[in-house]
């Protein structure tokens, strides 16, 4: 089983940026967790604050991956282009979320992208991209 973990905007700087909502761990450490847990996915990470560019890596993988966890970032709230990137591979995208957006600004209680997405986990942590994970191994 090949997933494709996609992280938006500010996602590179997470165990710097705001500790208090993101937590202290980057995402390449925890990644290794991650991959250990599941040794037998592959799981391949790539991250982008250009929106293009993560268009462009839905589509390079959408076709011959088993799924796409999806960390949109900002661009969860904003994209109609995502969303239509999702809408046009075969791969099933798991929407993920660090945060409990619903506990946010009013701004991040609505995604762009949701009606596009197999489903939707928010509000756990880091621990969001393993009940993704988990939701791609059982579909």
């Amino acid at each position: 089983m090949r997933i494709q973990i996609i992280n938006g905007p500010n996602i590179n700087l997470l165990g710097k940026r705001e500790p208090s909502i993101y937590g202290s761990e980057s995402f390449e450490d925890y990644l290794v967790r991650l991959r250990a847990r599941y040794p037998e996915v592959e799981i391949s990470y790539y991250q982008s604050n250009i929106e293009g560019e993560m268009i462009n890596k839905i589509h390079e993988v959408g076709f011959n991956y088993d799924g796409i966890i999806l960390n949109a970032g900002a661009y969860t709230h904003t994209s109609i282009a995502l969303q239509d990137a999702i809408r046009a591979v075969t791969a099933p995208v798991i929407e993920v979320h660090i945060s409990n957006v619903h506990q946010r600004e009013e701004f991040r209680h609505k995604s762009m992208i949701s009606c596009a997405c197999k489903g939707v986990i928010c509000g756990f942590g880091l621990d969001s991209y393993r009940l993704g994970v988990e939701a791609l191994i059982v579909r």
